[in-house]
């Protein structure tokens, strides 16, 4: 896909990253002047993530005023409330990486209509790295076609993921988790921007992910740059609905059915006693819907009262296959 042929949102995404780019750049010159804060234990907001998302949604708002926000530090403040179109913003994914000079951070902009992510933006600003993807029409790094590895065993696969870090977070949970998959892979890694390890997927370069307590804003783009890459993208259990869950597993089809096996116990999305060992693994419960919770645990400002036909914070979902109409 040439970066002259793209969908006219797609190119306004591109636009908005790239501009969001240049002002962490700006600021990442001289780091010491940063001003930081915190939003709670080991969770910082500069005023670099608030200027790169100002910027953003300004851009995005300029060309469609009539479209909706969920963004990581203004929430659903903006935009249009009842729009069947929404922009999920993460402006600054990896701040602590950020903020230490270690160079893993990502601006990450996906836009969903009625609930399925049809556009996605991820640019590392740091290698001038521009993910990019259209629902059916591929994913693509720098105009080069993304393909995820063809690695068929766990036992041969590098894997991604990122650890607990916020007060509150299940750190033994996790810790058995990391045990488990560290004996059956040939690797794990934590550069610390989920966003871009997403794309490494996508890319290949890993050949599966996972991790726990992540937002919307941090999963939206990079979720459908795997699956246009030919990947899967899933909870814990392997269902779809993970966007609003806290928990993503994604991987190439072999390593991420895998990874489901092995991570399935410790789903969050039900009760610890609705997972039941059978002789064929273990079998779980219908998931429950987690938005609200997830809303009240990430902070998100709320927005004003919406029909409930067209509330906002429904569940996002990646597209899933596409049909020979979509190809087209």
């Amino acid at each position: 896909m040439s970066l002259t042929n793209l969908h006219p949102m797609l190119n306004i995404a591109i636009k908005a990253a790239r501009l969001a780019g240049s002002v962490i750049n700006r600021a990442s010159l001289d780091i010491e002047k940063v001003a930081v804060q915190s939003k709670g234990a080991n969770d910082f907001v500069t005023e670099v993530d608030e200027h790169a998302e100002r910027v953003i949604i300004e851009t995005i708002l300029a060309a469609y005023p009539g479209h909706g926000i969920l963004a990581e530090e203004s929430g659903r403040t903006l935009g249009a409330q009842d729009s069947e179109f929404v922009w999920i913003i993460d402006p600054l994914d990896g701040t602590t990486n950020f903020i230490h000079g270690f160079p893993v951070y990502a601006v990450s902009i996906a836009l969903a209509f009625r609930g399925v992510v049809q556009q996605a933006v991820v640019y590392d600003p740091n290698r001038n790295d521009l993910f990019v993807a259209s629902r059916g029409r591929g994913a693509f790094l720098n105009e080069r076609r993304l393909r995820v590895s063809k690695r068929l065993r766990l036992a041969d696969s590098l894997i991604g993921t990122g650890f607990p870090f916020r007060k509150g977070d299940n750190f033994k949970r996790y810790m058995k988790m990391f045990e488990e998959i560290s004996q059956q892979c040939a690797g794990l890694r934590r550069p610390g921007a989920a966003s871009l390890d997403l794309c490494y997927v996508a890319a290949g370069w890993y050949d599966g992910f996972f991790e726990t307590g992540l937002s919307p804003w941090d999963i939206a783009a990079a979720s459908l740059i795997i699956t246009e890459a030919g990947g899967l993208v899933g909870n814990f259990t392997g269902e779809s609905d993970f966007l609003n869950q806290r928990e993503i597993v994604a991987g190439n089809p072999k390593v991420y059915g895998q990874l489901v096996g092995i991570l399935a116990p410790y789903t969050r999305v039900i009760k610890e006693d609705d997972v039941k060992p059978t002789s064929e693994g273990y079998v779980p419960a219908p998931a429950a819907d987690a938005t609200d919770a997830f809303l009240a645990d990430a902070g998100v400002p709320a927005a004003p009262a919406v029909p409930a036909a067209k509330p906002v914070r429904k569940a996002i979902k990646v597209a899933g296959p596409r049909t020979p109409r979509d190809r087209q």
